[in-house]
């Protein structure tokens, strides 16, 4: 019998995942590579950053997830180099063939080359940075709460969030509410007016990607939270006690959030990927790359346009792309050619606060209740796991009703965990999952 043609995957973020699934129920032989042992449900990463869930709750073992896939396989490994002449990926200690490949990489913050923000600013793009963040964020009201200097003080309790699309708008809603929800009653002894949270974006409206309509909602219900909110604000410089506005304006702060841009991780340094916008491959229609009809790029890892626009890197995106991947291998194995991917966009959501969330599907846009129960299914349908999707359900409905959120814990890595991994602020993480 003829040997079954072998599909490596590199990354398990949306896309990756996606492809490795559809790819061995076809009964293909696939082997699927990352750094990690788990899939990150990133849409999450702010909850746990907010003490609303633990990391584990978004997190779920890749062989877990494969087990149900007698043709899939995991190799937890990183990868050092691509030979796509010779159709081989080297990792740390293996050197593997491939007939096809796939390539998943998954994107990493995007620091917009403003001084002092990669080393001073702290992204949320990983899971051990959005647990940093949550130790970060608990930290800054416990130095606060023995603070004699209510400069200092009002340092600790000021927090700037950098970027007013969706992860900046949900992760500031949601910072107010465990502020004003939960440790309100934790520190008493503190002036909570002291508590700043200041949300800055740089162009004239929140979600820019959504209707006006929207867009206006978004900003008033956070006003009306609280939050103070910058437009037309472009950072110049950032500092380990500041951020510096381009109109002189300087916000002091010991915490500044950087959820302003992303961009893609690069699977590799090699000449012959061919760069495209925001560190992304420029593939053909067909997510291949242009010299090697084998090998497809897909999510946040893949440039391609549709109507003139480049596509979001949006995890939406990553899946469909991912499904296409695995159906162009499947047509090249069966001897026909690839077909052009079309992203069809069913719609877009974002959670404001409690009960109040904005929705478009179409050309229909909803806000408020109904829009932040769309927002709800949708991400407890795609979490991964049965088991998950029941202890979140169970928390949301926990902090719903009793506005409780037990995981407000400050748990230091430690000293081998910090020499073992990358540091929050580091950008070096090439396997990074699909946003």
């Amino acid at each position: 019998m003829p040997r079954r043609p072998r599909v490596v995957v590199v990354g398990s973020g949306f896309g990756g995942l996606q492809a490795t699934q559809s790819l061995a129920r076809a009964q293909i032989n696939v082997l699927l590579i990352d750094r990690n042992n788990y899939h990150t449900f990133i849409p999450l990463l702010y909850q746990v950053a907010v003490a609303e869930l633990q990391p584990e709750q978004i997190a779920y073992p890749v062989r877990g997830i494969l087990q149900r896939f007698p043709f899939a396989n995991f190799l937890m490994a990183e990868v050092t180099q691509i030979d796509f002449a010779n159709q081989v990926i080297v990792t740390d200690g293996l050197t593997i063939p491939y007939d096809f490949l796939v390539l998943s990489t998954g994107s990493e913050s995007q620091f917009l080359g403003v001084p002092g923000a990669d080393k001073y600013a702290l992204p949320m793009k990983t899971l051990p940075e959005a647990v940093y963040l949550r130790n970060h964020l608990l930290s800054c009201f416990e130095q606060a709460v023995r603070e004699p200097d209510p400069e200092l003080r009002q340092l600790l309790l000021t927090f700037a969030i950098v970027g007013g699309g969706p992860t900046g708008v949900e992760l500031a809603g949601a910072l107010v509410e465990l502020i004003h929800g939960r440790l309100i009653k934790d520190f008493p002894t503190l002036e909570m007016e002291q508590v700043q949270v200041i949300l800055l974006q740089s162009s004239d409206r929140l979600l820019a990607d959504l209707p006006l309509r929207l867009s206006d909602y978004t900003y008033k219900q956070l006003q009306r939270s609280g939050v103070k909110i910058y437009l037309q604000t472009k950072v110049s410089k950032v500092t380990s006690n500041a951020i510096y506005l381009e109109d002189g304006t300087i916000i002091f702060s010991k915490t500044i959030v950087w959820t302003a841009g992303v961009q893609a991780t690069s699977p590799t340094p090699t000449a012959e990927l061919f760069p495209a916008a925001k560190g992304q491959v420029a593939v053909l229609p067909t997510l291949q790359l242009p010299d090697y009809p084998q090998v497809y790029v897909v999510g946040d890892s893949a440039y391609i346009e549709q109507d003139g626009e480049p596509l979001p890197l949006v995890a939406p995106v990553a899946l469909q792309q991912g499904t296409a991947a695995a159906q162009n291998i499947l047509r090249q194995i069966k001897g026909k050619d690839p077909k052009p991917f079309r992203y069809v966009d069913k719609g877009r959501a974002a959670i404001i606060k409690r009960n109040a969330g904005v929705a478009q599907t179409g050309k229909f846009t909803f806000t408020g209740f109904p829009a932040w129960l769309l927002w709800l299914g949708i991400h407890l349908y795609y979490l991964p796991g049965g088991r998950n999707r029941l202890i979140v359900l169970l928390d949301w409905l926990r902090d719903y009703f009793f506005g409780d959120r037990s995981i407000r814990l400050i748990f230091p890595p430690s000293r081998r965990l910090i020499v073992e991994e990358n540091p929050p602020n580091s950008s070096t993480d090439w396997h990074n999952q699909d946003r």
